[in-house]
């Protein structure tokens, strides 16, 4: 079979899975019940701590009736497309033009440390690349029988293809290797995507991969994402590949707190189908990448035109791995800062809406300086910080009844981290002040509705004087420039 190019990013499909199955999430306040009922109606539970389950589509309506579903969504597929447009020694290394240009010939990738899950179509685990790897994991059973089940093996080999003597070397050959089917009927499933994310982040802290995606806005798929996040994961996204059609949004690229990777050439100038967007944060060779193929689809085993921003991911997602494995003491968002600060300048002096920060450096961020860590996050939103919300557990209120001044050190990005909100102990005749430094706007907010703000920060002083009750309010920070670092100090006086 002749090589094939492959445009990769799946896209969302409107049409039903075959069996007909609603994503639903239940009401926490009502979530033993919610269980006992979505259960007793066939339904399956895809992410505990999200309360997220498949259920089927006529139980839907009497689910609702009971009061138990927050939100409900018919799920769809997700379908890949394809189209024609140590010393490695592998065979195909040679083509492997990429190693040069992100530094991975530069130095020795490391042994096995902070895993890499890859959750797309399923992996052919009998191609050489992965039939005697070391510290590959299957997550769930890999099918690999339909024609548009190639991706998650091409996807994975540019992860960790193993320096085996055989076809081709991934960006991370020893890589802990983690790999999650969501493709249960032969296209990439909504439902098992977000139930393979919720695996990834529950199973502890590393890195996920998504090289699918589409222009509808899933809340459910963007709700699993924040959980990865929150439980200390980083996830890596392909920013997708239509620029030559005006660019729409894509999901979950698009999502704030997701590594969105662009595509690159062999000239380290954008690739002309690479989707262009403020929530690309860099960029990684993708045309022209060696991938593994299926034996079915191709019996040599491999493919040296792969090309999307599917395979520049998966650069990008294996080398914050190496990164991470080499510098342990990194959390989640220190990593996410230095993998995008640490790029090499390749367009428009600083960001750029085509290549983010630059273009993937393997040395530059091995070396680079330990940003800033952003606690709470995610805390963009009320659900997000309140108890029995999105998460199981309330983040910490900066100051309480018995604790009336704290500051924190955090950061906010207007893409990915558009705000951060506190709560904060207001007491009844105190004058509740939240003062900034650095490049944000700050507010005090009510806590029920947020409507008006009891008081908008003037020169990095909002002042909020309560003249009832004891009650917790809401500070909010949020960036006046792209990307800024601040520091918030909330104290509470009687005056």
């Amino acid at each position: 079979m002749a090589p094939r190019l492959l445009i990769v990013l799946a896209v969302f499909l409107v049409t039903a899975a075959p069996a007909r199955a609603d994503l639903v999430q239940l009401d926490r306040a009502q979530a033993g019940k919610g269980a006992r009922l979505a259960r007793a109606a066939g339904g399956s539970e895809l992410a505990h701590d999200l309360l997220i389950w498949r259920v089927p589509s006529s139980a839907v309506t009497d689910l609702r009736r009971a009061g138990i579903v927050r939100i409900s969504r018919p799920e769809r597929l997700l379908r890949t497309t394809a189209s024609s447009l140590q010393l490695a020694t592998d065979p195909l290394v040679p083509f492997e033009w990429w190693r040069a240009a992100v530094g991975a010939d530069q130095v020795d990738s490391p042994g096995p440390g902070k895993p890499v899950t890859v959750v797309d179509s399923g992996v052919d685990l009998n191609h050489p690349e992965f039939v005697t790897r070391a510290n590959t994991t299957a997550l769930n059973a890999q099918t690999t029988t339909d024609a548009d089940e190639d991706h998650g093996t091409a996807v994975a080999s540019v992860v960790g293809a193993t320096n085996n003597g055989v076809g081709i070397v991934g960006i991370y050959p020893d890589a802990v290797l983690r790999v999650w089917d969501a493709s249960p009927f032969g296209f990439l499933n909504e439902g098992a995507a977000i139930e393979g994310i919720y695996e990834a982040a529950r199973r502890g802290v590393g890195v996920i991969n998504l090289s699918f995606g589409g222009e509808d806005d899933d809340p459910l798929l963007d709700d699993s994402i924040r959980f990865a996040f929150r439980s200390g994961s980083l996830v890596v996204a392909a920013a997708g590949n239509e620029a030559l059609d005006g660019n729409p949004p894509n999901f979950p690229a698009f999502y704030p707190h997701v590594l969105t990777v662009g595509a690159t050439t062999e000239s380290n100038n954008v690739a002309i189908f690479s989707t262009l967007s403020p929530t690309v944060d860099m960029a990684a060779p993708g045309v022209h990448i060696p991938v593994a193929e299926t034996l079915k689809e191709e019996p040599t085993g491999y493919s040296t035109t792969g090309s999307g921003t599917s395979f520049a991911s998966p650069l990008v997602a294996g080398a914050a791995a190496w990164v991470w494995t080499t510098r342990p003491d990194l959390d989640n968002t220190q990593l996410f800062e230095l993998m995008r600060r640490s790029a090499t300048d390749i367009a428009a002096r600083g960001f750029d809406n085509a290549s983010g920060y630059g273009l993937l450096n393997i040395p530059g961020a091995l070396n680079f300086r330990t940003p800033t860590s952003d606690p709470q996050e995610p805390n963009e939103k009320p659900r997000e910080i309140e108890a029995r919300g999105l998460f199981t557990t309330a983040t910490p209120p900066l100051t309480t009844a018995g604790h009336t001044a704290s500051s924190i050190t955090a950061r906010v990005d207007r893409s990915e981290d558009p705000i951060d909100l506190y709560r904060a102990w207001a007491p009844a005749g105190h004058t509740l002040r939240a003062q900034v430094t650095g490049s944000v706007r700050v507010r005090v907010l009510e806590r029920t509705t947020r409507l008006q703000p009891l008081a908008t920060g003037k020169r990095g002083v909002a002042a909020y004087r309560n003249p009832g009750k004891g009650a917790y309010v809401y500070v909010e920070v949020r960036p006046a420039v792209r990307v800024a670092e601040y520091r918030l100090r909330v104290t509470a006086v009687r005056r």
